[in-house]
């Protein structure tokens, strides 16, 4: 195959910052949100760049860090030492151990998914593989899935997971940075999220089931860092980091294509322009957009009790400006936003809603901790 450095030119930046943008309209400037709304507990520190995070039926919960470990936490015990026989991972940038999730039916056959980088003899690429959880244990690991090509650098892995309700597995995997022109290509991975069956093998109603990436499921991403199922309608919801402006958040369809990098809302972090369109015909507008950027990560819908004003509402973590995020949605469409906990100074690296109601946030540094969300008393 080939791949295509991207070369890129000059122009006037015709983006305006500060300005947030929903729906290709321009939206009134988010709201910092009262902080004695919410009561913050910290569950657990000394979590090495924690990324992702998943509840087991018993309450507990597994954490990833990036360093290479997955940890298991309990409200009675705080946290364990790293799982034992977790498979060997490329920590380097950005790459390391990241999402993890659980099998649909792990009641019956305990198995998780766990996403992260894998090297091997032309680089490293995003590999998912499944095992058994046996107390803090992994037994029968498999690696189901590499993205290839394998590249020599250390970023845009994408690697958040989730599961639909026909248990189909989805992994984002990013452009990789030098190669995202190739996110347009579909006999690749690069920019890609694609669907597989739990053992690997592909559906066959994928979209490009007879070419030479038969996993892809939507193209032209270039980093999506949140991954989410909608509560009701069941569709797969994608979030990624633009470059300087044009994080977005995507409602992913079959054979999609979302524009990256031939259409895009940011320019390069040098100020170079990466491309002059934000629209063309066959390519998809995102649900919302951010300039300037607030680097999303981690993403999920409120569907519990404890906050009732929220119910079906957006969380998002921001890395860049430390705060929790949440979108109004009003018939589908993206209404007010609101920051929490900006004052914190925490990178907000995965948000997670948990079985009780509360929001759990991992923040993203080599002290990471566990934070535990409220209403506040």
């Amino acid at each position: 195959m080939t791949m295509r450095k991207n070369s890129l030119t000059k122009r006037l930046a015709t983006l305006l910052p500060g300005v947030f943008v929903l729906c290709g309209a321009q939206a009134d400037e988010h709201k910092q949100t009262d902080a004695t709304q919410i009561q913050v507990t910290q569950l657990a520190e000394g979590l090495a760049n924690p990324w992702g995070m998943t509840f087991l039926p018993d309450g507990d919960m597994l954490i990833t860090e990036r360093a290479g470990d997955i940890r298991r936490y309990s409200f009675d015990n705080g946290l364990s030492k790293p799982l034992a026989n977790v498979p060997e991972v490329d920590a380097v940038n950005q790459g390391g151990m990241l999402d993890v999730v659980l099998d649909p039916e792990f009641a019956d056959n305990q198995t998780i998914y766990f996403c992260y980088a894998k090297a091997g003899d032309q680089g490293r690429s995003s590999a998912v593989s499944k095992a058994t959880l046996k107390n803090n244990s992994l037994t029968n690991v498999e690696t189901i899935f590499v993205a290839e090509p394998l590249v020599d650098n250390g970023f845009h892995f994408g690697c958040r997971l989730a599961f639909d309700r026909q248990q189909h597995l989805y992994v984002s995997l990013g452009d990789r940075n030098d190669y995202m022109d190739e996110a347009q290509n579909t006999d690749n991975h690069f920019g890609t999220v694609v669907r597989i069956h739990k053992d690997g093998s592909v559906p066959e109603s994928n979209p490009f089931v007879d070419g030479d990436a038969p996993e892809i499921f939507t193209y032209g991403h270039r980093n999506v860092q949140g991954l989410t199922v909608h509560p009701q309608t069941g569709e797969i919801w994608a979030m990624e980091h633009g470059p300087r402006g044009g994080d977005e958040v995507n409602v992913l369809s079959k054979g999609n294509n979302y524009g990256w990098p031939v259409i895009t809302y940011g320019i390069d972090y040098d100020g170079s322009v990466i491309s002059d369109k934000t629209h063309q015909e066959g390519m998809e507008q995102p649900w919302v957009y951010w300039d300037p950027s607030i680097a999303p990560s981690g993403m999920a819908f409120y569907t519990g009790d404890a906050f009732k004003d929220w119910q079906g509402d957006l969380l998002v973590g921001s890395l860049k400006f430390t705060h929790l995020r949440r979108i109004d949605i009003k018939e589908g469409k993206p209404g007010e936003q609101h920051e929490y906990l900006r004052d914190n100074s925490a990178r907000i690296r995965d948000v997670e809603v948990g079985p009780d109601g509360l929001i759990y946030l991992l923040t993203d540094a080599p002290d990471g901790k566990l934070l535990q969300l409220s209403p506040a008393k």
